[in-house]
């Protein structure tokens, strides 16, 4: 799904300034295949917070309260917190920071590294922005590997290698540090 550039927005203008993720009108979510993939587990963070800013090395960062994982089923997510999984006790936060960021009218490639549970991995995002105003939506999805993040548990290989991780970020001005070209 593309999202296009509001008619305020010229299509093909880079992204610029500092942003701000609304937390209140934005959801992280997940889903995994289970059960060697005949059904699909799918769930949400409740606490986040991310930035964006272009003119930065680190463009985009998104920090995620990992105990605040929810799947609608009260036992599987106090597994996820425990130590099988997000190690929640231990390794409270979820986070990812972007090394490069690459605009194409609307679209965004961004390249960085997630870490959970103290390891980190490379990951590329695919991104539609869409700006109206001074507000910015960013649907952002990849696919990354929880078993190179160390959550290995999946008796008989039950749980698939890898999870769907879906961001749906509403972001507004940062108008605390404004920056050239705001």
């Amino acid at each position: 799904m593309t999202l296009h550039q509001a008619s305020d927005h010229p299509a093909g203008e880079p992204l610029r300034g500092r942003w701000r993720l609304d937390p209140r009108r934005s959801s992280v979510d997940f889903s995994a295949r289970n059960f060697w993939g005949l059904m699909t587990v799918r769930g949400h963070f409740d606490d986040y917070q991310g930035r964006l800013d272009l003119s930065s090395p680190r463009a985009i960062e998104l920090t995620i309260d990992a105990a605040t994982v929810r799947t609608g089923n009260d036992k599987r997510d106090k597994h996820l917190r425990s130590a099988d999984f997000f190690d929640a006790e231990n390794h409270p936060r979820v986070q990812f920071v972007s090394d490069s960021v690459e605009q194409h009218d609307g679209t965004l490639t961004v390249h960085g590294r997630l870490s959970a549970r103290g390891r980190s991995i490379p990951l590329q995002l695919d991104a539609q922005s869409r700006r109206v105003g001074d507000e910015l939506e960013i649907r952002a999805a990849t696919t990354a590997s929880h078993r190179d993040l160390g959550m290995t548990w999946s008796p008989l290989r039950m749980i698939g290698p890898s999870s769907r991780l879906i961001v749906n970020a509403h972001l507004t001005r940062d108008l605390t540090q404004r920056s050239a070209g705001t």
